[in-house]
């Protein structure tokens, strides 16, 4: 920090030069921020806004890899097993439309106070190990999803199974955006915003009803019916408690959640 011309090199050579708008002409050239106030808690709110945007980025880039990751093992997996696809292009990309919607409400999203507290830097080896360790987890859930369809209940039409897991995809991941997005227990230590809340609630509804309107008629889908709609609720929130606990175990491991 400085404002006047001695302050230039070192406004120059440092990562972020700060100075202030009554400063000599020299100074606000060589400085990256210039403060327009006198308020030194500009920088402080500053620091907090960049912690928290960077909190939320990691939530989205951690959401993406392991679900992701994890999506594209089950459909290689199931589309060797079963004699037909378990999901369709056209309706893979839909299912990534909607809880891509829901993941676009994160930058809004809350951050716990203890993150905030120090600073992160970027780790692609935190993303490799979220990846390896969440991803076969979610995996392992849409097998199950599977199995339940195939053995349990005997189903063998391809679009009623298609259209059981696409909306099953959407609710299972929009639960697990919410134990991913905190250390913490979600819903009861640490509280989403209310758009993040609104956002998962309406494309969950949106997902369910999806297959009963045209547009999902258009792409293939089916009407499901009710008693199927057990596996679409229930197995999300049996990953939900499965993946808190998985929580607790990488935390102990690698030490870092977010």
């Amino acid at each position: 920090m400085g404002d006047g011309i001695n302050d230039s090199p070192s406004l120059v050579n440092s990562e972020v030069g700060i100075s202030v708008d009554t400063a000599v002409d020299i100074a606000k050239e060589s400085a990256d921020i210039i403060l327009l106030e006198k308020d030194l808690n500009v920088l402080l709110d500053g620091v907090k806004e960049g912690r928290k945007t960077f909190a939320n980025l990691m939530k989205y880039i951690k959401m993406a890899v392991s679900f992701n990751f994890g999506e594209v093992s089950s459909v290689i997996i199931a589309s060797i097993l079963l004699p037909f696809l378990p999901i369709t292009p056209i309706q893979l990309l839909v299912q990534s439309l909607l809880y891509d919607f829901g993941q676009l409400t994160l930058p809004f999203d809350n951050v716990d106070k203890e993150y905030l507290d120090s600073p992160k830097k970027w780790n692609i080896n935190s993303l490799k190990n979220f990846m390896l360790f969440m991803g076969p987890l979610s995996s392992s859930f849409d097998m199950m999803v599977f199995a339940s369809l195939w053995f349990i209940f005997g189903v063998r039409e391809a679009a009623l199974f298609q259209t059981i897991w696409f909306s099953y995809g959407v609710v299972s991941n929009l639960v697990g955006m919410h134990i991913i997005r905190t250390s913490k227990k979600p819903f009861i230590e640490s509280h989403a915003s209310k758009i993040v809340y609104f956002s998962s609630i309406l494309l969950s509804i949106i997902a369910i009803i999806f297959p009963y309107t045209f547009l999902g008629n258009l792409i293939g889908l089916v009407a499901i019916p009710f008693k199927y709609l057990t596996i679409i609720i229930l197995i999300p929130l049996l990953y939900c408690f499965v993946a808190l606990f998985a929580k607790k175990v990488y935390i102990k491991k690698y030490g870092e959640w977010i």
